[in-house]
């Protein structure tokens, strides 16, 4: 620490949210030295910032002799690609049990959507059509989700856990009790072909652009549904749209898109198969996210390595 026995925390995100934070922090650390804004502050004399692209820091140069940053979302890739990113701070990525838990039950939600067909029974109302195809019970129902990093692995643990076969693939070799874990392209290869509805949960990297293209969609069961919590640059959108037209997918539920806010002449707003929700999977809230900064906080004073760690080299 820099001369002082108090840990001076910077808050470095949207300045409506700052007393919030300030209260959830104070409440498990009242000691704590919380700066609400970084306006007027040394940056040399700060311990740890807490950032989101989103908050009113855009030069991070002056923040090099920090001990980390300590990023308020759980993607970091905005903040790696800011060119201003000193290389000698630790950068934090966001784990908390609200964002967890908040991911798991959209995921749910959306395959049970996907699963039960209510897309196309809202259809069938609008044109008057009394259907009758049942949909398969969970067992019969294969999801296969890609990325097993936190998230990913809550998610999958609590669609094993309501009856649906589960796959799920990861960069590296997983293991998860109940969950068909699979890893590099053959890996890949064969989750697309056996799902018949994936999940996005996989961080953005270069490696992981346009990962859901033709090819992908094409390797997928006719008919099968695609959910993405993850980032919108994980899939190539004309590809996404053909598939749709073409019926190779039912349909696209997207929390995440290319261009937020959706442009308002963008063909998903109107397209039949897809729903679309405004990035709102997983967002931190601060009354559970708070207990993570402050562990990050108490590990530094012990002089403990900090937990969740960027490796920038992967992109996560």
């Amino acid at each position: 620490m820099r001369g002082s026995s108090v840990t001076k925390v910077v808050y470095g995100g949207k300045p409506g949210n700052a007393a919030v934070w300030r209260d959830a922090l104070l409440d498990l650390k009242p000691d704590l030295d919380f700066v609400p804004s970084p306006d007027g502050c040394d940056p040399s004399a700060t311990d740890i910032l807490l950032y989101e692209p989103a908050g009113t820091i855009r030069d991070l140069r002056p923040y090099a002799g920090v001990a980390a940053i300590q990023s308020l979302w759980a993607g970091v890739e905005t903040l790696l690609e800011n060119d201003t990113l000193p290389p000698e701070p630790a950068l934090l990525r966001m784990v908390e049990p609200g964002m967890t838990a908040g991911m798991s039950e959209y995921v749910i939600g959306h395959v049970y959507r996907a699963h039960l067909g209510t897309k196309r029974q809202a259809r069938d109302q609008r044109n008057r059509v009394w259907g009758d195809a049942a949909p398969p019970l969970a067992g019969d129902r294969t999801v296969g989700v890609i990325g097993l990093g936190a998230l990913g692995r809550d998610a999958t643990i609590k669609l094993t856990e309501a009856g649906f076969r589960v796959g799920g693939w990861s960069r590296s070799e997983k293991s998860i009790a109940g969950v068909t874990c699979l890893h590099d392209a053959d890996g890949f290869d064969r989750l697309l072909a056996e799902s018949e509805i994936v999940v996005l949960l996989v961080p953005h990297t270069p490696e992981t652009e346009n990962l859901m293209n033709a090819a992908a969609f094409a390797a997928m069961p006719r008919g099968a549904h695609l959910i993405n919590a993850a980032r919108g640059a994980l899939v190539d959108e004309d590809a996404l749209l053909s598939a749709l037209d073409s019926g190779q997918l039912a349909s696209a539920t997207l929390d995440v898109m290319r261009e937020e806010p959706l442009p308002p002449d963008h063909r998903f707003w109107h397209h039949e198969s897809v729903t679309i929700t405004p990035h709102i999977a997983s967002a931190t809230r601060p009354a559970t996210a708070a207990a993570t900064i402050i562990t990050q906080i108490e590990r530094f004073e012990r002089g403990e390595p900090f937990l969740y760690r960027v490796e920038r080299d992967r992109g996560y």
